[in-house]
């Protein structure tokens, strides 16, 4: 039976890839601080045979008794609210926490997965973005603590790759969405399907002609088991290059919610990327993966979570 420990296990994305690995037949170790995630995520699986959730810090020294065959680490705050409230924390996992890890994966010759993301192609003057674009990044800027963790992460990645011959991977994600998402998290998705069911006004930033590209989270699981049960090394996008701009997402969340709500505009945040496209050639040809779901599928499947917990928070 593989052991698995996921970092940030309790998180968004971590809580369905403890899901998924729990479902492969993987004995799981969740690991995570809380201070974006919530054991909610994972309550369901408390009391499982083959889980075990341990509340740690990754920026500190990491203890796991006995084998592990894989890590996958996804511990970092990861929406913009998050990493601007948490800026050193958030440098702190990137650096810190990623050389932790990297050497317990040395220590137990486990196979390591870094989630990387989008991000560290900044602002990107490249469209689509390919997975040799370098990325134009503001290194000083408030959204440098998330891109410069993220890219910092990959280097010493890759460095524990090719001096000690550790086994690793590195995903980019683009923009992902579905049920686990916090409604008070800042990103595009969970603010507007918000503000929608409660019927509030739409905040779009900026005119609302930027672009992004959005994965439905099953999309991505599948994406991330490929890539680490693959031979691949260097790092490969994974994301839904389906792009639209955010004006047009909103209207999307409007008529799929039946909201009253209208759009209103708000000055655009520094640095914010004006187009985000991931070009999945590499995925389609050495993983064999492509999205299955589209937007519209995988709105309708997140939109009961979204009420449920537009109720719940309206009764708290």
């Amino acid at each position: 039976m593989p052991r698995t420990l996921i970092t940030g296990g309790a998180g968004f994305l971590g809580s369905h890839l403890c899901d998924r690995f729990i479902a492969e037949g993987h004995e799981v170790v969740c690991m995570d601080n809380f201070i974006t995630g919530s054991p909610d995520n994972v309550a369901h699986l408390v009391g499982h045979e083959r889980f075990d959730l341990v509340r740690h810090d990754v920026s500190n020294y990491v203890y796991v008794a006995g084998d592990l065959d894989y890590i996958l680490h996804f511990a970092s705050p990861a929406s913009p609210i998050d990493y601007l409230k948490l800026p050193i924390q958030t440098l702190k996992v990137g650096a810190l926490g990623t050389h932790n890890l990297l050497g317990l994966a040395k220590a137990k010759g486990a196979r390591f997965l870094l989630a990387s993301t989008s991000e560290v192609y900044g602002d990107p003057e490249v469209h689509p973005q390919q997975e040799t674009y370098w990325g134009n990044v503001n290194p000083v800027g408030f959204r440098g603590v998330y891109d410069e963790a993220k890219r910092f992460a990959e280097a010493i990645t890759m460095a524990y790759h090719r001096y000690h011959g550790v086994e690793t991977r590195i995903v980019r994600i683009f923009n992902t969405y579905g049920p686990r998402m916090r409604l008070d998290d800042g990103r595009a998705l969970p603010a507007f399907m918000g503000q929608a069911l409660r019927g509030e006004p739409i905040t779009v930033f900026g005119d609302g002609s930027q672009t992004r590209s959005f994965q439905y989270v099953d999309d991505l699981m599948e994406g991330i088991y490929r890539l680490l049960m693959s031979d691949e090394t260097e790092p490969v996008n994974i994301g839904n290059p389906d792009e639209l701009s955010i004006k047009a997402f909103a209207e999307e969340v409007v008529a799929l919610t039946g909201s009253s709500s209208t759009i209103t505009y708000q000055p655009l945040p520094a640095d914010d990327p004006q187009v985000r496209q991931p070009d999945i050639t590499k995925a389609r040809e050495v993983l064999g993966w492509s999205p299955q779901v589209d937007r519209a599928e995988g709105l309708r499947r997140t939109l009961d979570y979204f009420r449920e917990a537009v109720a719940e928070q309206a009764t708290a």
